[in-house]
This record gives structure tokens, C-alpha cells and sequence, in this order.
């Protein structure tokens, strides 16, 4: 069996996209999609030419068999996706705006077959990978998937493999924002990259400036916490440097949906090239640029050859 170089886990959901404006409700024609948040992280990165398993699960039905296949498509090992033939795949409906705003998303994932993902899914050779990418998604799905995730990320911290986290908050998921706050911070602890958006860390410490979020987990044990400030870049702080590095312009915003997923392609991408933190930001910028001018939560994710040859000066200010 080759080596896996990452794994990944959650949920794939098939996805409806309105292929004109308006009310969801009076959509007549919709164009067929994959949709979720750590598949995307898995694909970018398998774009990228990593290894990529893939540990979930879909049901005995049609939009399972295009999911399944959409993924193997782009390159994942989904030799560790189950078939479930008691829960359906989950989907979505998806608006289209032509206006830069967010898109409506209506999701049908209660009860889905990827909910029911469980530690017993996992086999030997999947805690071999060389790093594991978890968010925040999974934990909400389920009390068996907030276990997994758990599990998945303590035993490859456990094995001294490296693991990324982004929070990636679903609050209509959780029974309570208590709730979800200390099964995040509590997941967020057993990581050595932590990627926040800056909301997503006020609302999880309490603290509002970037430098003291970055502080909270960097007191848990992270080595690296990089915060997402949208269209401003990212601010970075390790143990030993920290510093704001700047976002890249684009012409026109075209879907925003799936730019924090491509951040963090750009991010552990490079980290795993055993690139400087401020290298790696730098490329996240850039992948997430590309991203938001693309329709489709994925769709503007860069093959290997197309990441820049030449990087751009950095711009960045320290700021421990």
C-alpha cells in the first residue's frame, strides 16, 4: 500500500447550484456539484500532488455514487469511504449570486450517512498518514463523529505526526454555542497549526485582537496559529515571530464560499514542503484569491504547475 501523505475526514454532500439569481424556491434549473469543507482541503492538496485518503461515509444511492465518483475523479484514495446502506448521502441547494454576496445554501444532512461515521470506521493504515486536516465540521455532526474526531486527532499527535485544525463553525449544527465553543477550544488543543477566521476566534476565546486569540492557542500547545482576515490577508504568530502578511486583489469576487478551504490548502501545502510560516500564509493568500473568483466551492483550486514560480515581495509587519 503507498504511503499516505495526509488524511482527511467529514462529509461530501451532492449540491444543487441555481444556475440563475433569484429566490431558491422559483429556480427551475440547477447544476449538479459536490459540496464540503474538508473534501475541499482534501482535493486542493491532492491537486497539489499529495496523497490523499479520504475516511468517510455516503449512502446506498445515486448522489452517494456521484460523490464517490467526483472524488475519485480529482484523485483521493476513497478506498476508506463506507457505503451505508441504512442513511441517505446528504445535499444541498445552493443560490447564485452574481453580485459578490454570500450564496443562500439550504442544507438536507440530518441523519446522512457521513453523520454516522464512527472510530470503528477507522483501520490501521489510515494512523499511518504523515499529517491529518480536521475541522470543526465533523464534531458537530454527531456524538459518534465529535468522538472520531477526537480519536483521529490525539493519536496522530499521540504518533508525533503533525495536525492541522480549522474551526470551521457550523453553529446551526451544535445544540448550544457553550457547547460548540468548548468542543472546539478542547479539539483545537490537540493541533499544531490552528487556522481561525477572525470572528471565528473572537467568538471561541473571547479575546478580540488578533495577537491574543493567536496567544489562547498558542498556550494550548500550537506551534503556529494563522488568523483569515478576508480580504485583508492573514495575521501569523508562532513562539518566536508574528506578523500580519497581506491579502492578494482580485479583479472581481466572483463566489466566496470555499476560500477559507483554499486557505488552508495553501497553508499546509506548504508548511508540509517544510516552507517558513510566512511562505506558507503567502501561498494561502494567493490559493484563497484564487478561489473567490471561481464559481463552485472548489472548482478554483490550482494544480501544482499553476502555484506562482516566482512568489511577490512580501509585505508583512512584525508585530510581537
Amino acid at each position: 500500500m503507498p504511503d499516505i501523505d495526509i488524511l482527511s475526514f467529514g462529509e461530501t454532500m451532492a449540491m444543487f447550484v441555481a444556475e440563475h439569481g433569484g429566490d431558491l424556491a422559483r429556480v427551475e434549473h440547477f447544476h449538479k456539484r459536490i459540496a464540503g469543507a474538508d473534501s475541499n482541503v482534501a482535493i486542493g492538496l491532492a491537486r497539489l500532488g499529495f496523497k490523499v485518503a479520504w475516511l468517510s461515509r455516503v449512502g446506498n444511492d445515486s448522489l452517494g455514487r456521484f460523490v464517490l465518483d467526483t472524488l475519485q475523479a480529482e484523485g483521493l484514495d476513497c478506498r476508506f469511504v463506507r457505503c451505508d446502506p441504512l442513511h441517505p448521502t446528504g445535499f444541498q441547494l445552493k443560490s447564485r449570486e452574481d453580485t459578490g454576496d454570500d450564496p443562500r445554501v439550504e442544507y438536507f444532512r440530518r441523519g446522512s450517512a457521513a453523520s454516522h461515521l464512527a472510530i470503528s470506521d477507522v483501520t490501521p493504515a489510515l494512523l499511518q498518514a504523515r499529517h491529518l486536516h480536521a475541522t470543526g465540521i465533523p464534531p458537530a455532526l454527531s456524538a459518534s463523529t465529535r468522538e472520531l474526531s477526537g480519536y483521529l486527532m490525539q493519536s496522530q499527535r499521540d504518533a508525533g505526526r503533525s495536525v492541522s485544525f480549522d474551526p470551521n463553525l457550523r453553529p446551526g449544527l451544535w445544540a448550544s454555542e457553550a457547547l460548540m465553543i468548548r468542543e472546539i477550544n478542547r479539539l483545537a488543543a490537540l493541533a499544531h497549526w490552528v487556522l481561525p477566521g477572525l470572528g471565528e476566534g473572537r467568538l471561541l476565546t473571547g479575546r478580540d485582537d488578533p495577537a491574543d486569540i493567536a496567544a489562547f492557542y498558542l498556550d494550548q500547545g500550537a506551534e503556529a496559529v494563522v488568523i483569515k482576515l478576508g480580504a485583508h490577508g492573514a495575521y501569523y504568530r508562532t513562539q518566536l515571530d508574528a506578523g500580519f502578511v497581506d491579502g492578494v486583489s482580485v479583479a472581481q469576487v466572483v463566489d466566496t464560499v470555499g476560500a477559507g478551504d483554499a486557505f488552508a490548502v495553501g497553508l499546509i501545502s506548504a508548511l508540509l514542503e517544510s516552507r517558513s510560516v510566512v511562505e506558507a500564509v503567502q501561498r494561502a493568500n494567493w490559493v484563497g484569491s484564487r478561489a473567490v473568483q471561481s464559481r463552485g466551492d472548489m472548482e478554483g483550486l490550482p494544480l501544482r504547475h499553476e502555484l506562482p514560480e516566482h512568489s511577490p515581495p512580501l509585505k508583512t509587519a512584525n508585530a510581537l
